[in-house]
């Protein structure tokens, strides 16, 4: 969190990919989850909705973001997987799943910004909702992955003086657990990585997400965006644990790899865990192997599903543990 302008079914219960990250078996599938509440408005665009799942409780539940994927052109939050939700409703945490703007209408950091304002409109109703505002994880897929590490490396877009009281809620997590999701939409840190820069580029997000022409690519203004909107950018020691799941294999990638795989390789977790293991930040990668197994990034460790590692933030942001 660095201060910079701008302020198989199911991968929950089998380690692999929640919410639209491959095919789902649909047969397989619970029916999908009706919200407690929904089309629930926090800010004045028509996208600025959320669907809220309440989970049952004498007291207080964490909650959970869901933030939709869809190359920040497209998606909804009704894409939230039927078993992932049951999985976290199960658990006793409530879920708030997010629409925001889209490229169409705003580019970034308007979906980053609108997942944020969401997430202060949250805490502060969460009297109304039974919801602790101390203990929030936030999850997604692909454009909602990246969302989602973006606010939680970010600094505290809270404005404590600020005369709107949504304003002056914090937007810190307690954790974060995404699929498929990318640490930098960087271009040049696609490259370090082994993600050929033209096909990286070559994905429908990435000019409408920047709001750039191809002729604009190398500009000054497009370099300082590529900084502004990489989540990896805002990494600090103070930052909230992470776990990154793939429904890919670290496999090489050439000029002639799928475009789905280019931007959802597991290297831009890689990337990230390298880094935040420097800084003592837990972080876990798992991704599929070469037999379709799912294994864990440099650690001699079994997978685990993302309702494990949330409810261990939580259990630890309770006792007031160390992350």
């Amino acid at each position: 969190m660095f201060a910079r302008p701008i302020a198989l079914m199911a991968l929950v219960l089998t380690c692999l990919p929640p919410v639209g990250a491959f095919a789902q078996d649909k047969a397989k599938n619970p029916p999908r989850l009706e919200p407690t509440h929904a089309e629930v408005r926090y800010g004045p665009h028509e996208r600025n909705v959320i669907d809220l799942y309440l989970a049952q409780s004498d007291k207080p539940t964490p909650l959970v973001l869901y933030i939709h994927g869809g190359g920040f052109q497209g998606g909804d939050k009704r894409t939230l997987n039927p078993a992932e939700g049951k999985s976290y409703l199960d658990a006793g945490y409530s879920i708030a799943a997010i629409n925001y703007r889209l490229t169409d209408t705003a580019p970034a950091p308007a979906a980053y910004l609108d997942c944020a304002r969401a997430l202060q409109f949250l805490r502060h109703n969460a009297k109304q909702w039974n919801l602790n505002p101390a203990l929030v994880a936030s999850t997604g897929g692909s454009a909602g992955a990246g969302t989602s590490l973006w606010i939680a490396l970010h600094d505290d877009l809270a404005e404590p003086s600020s005369d709107d009281p949504v304003a002056r809620e914090s937007t810190r997590l307690t954790c974060v657990v995404v699929a498929n999701g990318q640490s930098s939409y960087d271009p040049r840190f696609a490259e370090k990585i082994g993600i050929p820069r033209p096909n990286f580029e070559r994905h429908s997000f990435f000019l409408p997400f920047y709001n750039i022409t191809r002729e604009e690519i190398e500009t000054p203004r497009a370099q300082q965006l590529y900084e502004q909107m990489a989540p990896i950018t805002y990494l600090t020691k103070d930052d909230p644990p992470a776990m990154l799941i793939y429904s890919f294999a670290n496999e090489e990638v050439t000029k002639d790899s799928n475009l789905n795989l280019v931007v959802h390789h597991p290297r831009f977790g890689i990337a990230l865990k390298e880094q935040m293991d420097k800084l003592g930040i837990e972080c876990v990668v798992q991704y599929r192997d070469q037999q379709g197994g799912v294994v864990r990034h440099g650690e001699n460790a079994p997978p685990i599903t993302s309702v494990q590692f949330i409810r261990k933030q939580f259990e630890q942001a309770e006792r007031g543990a160390p992350k």
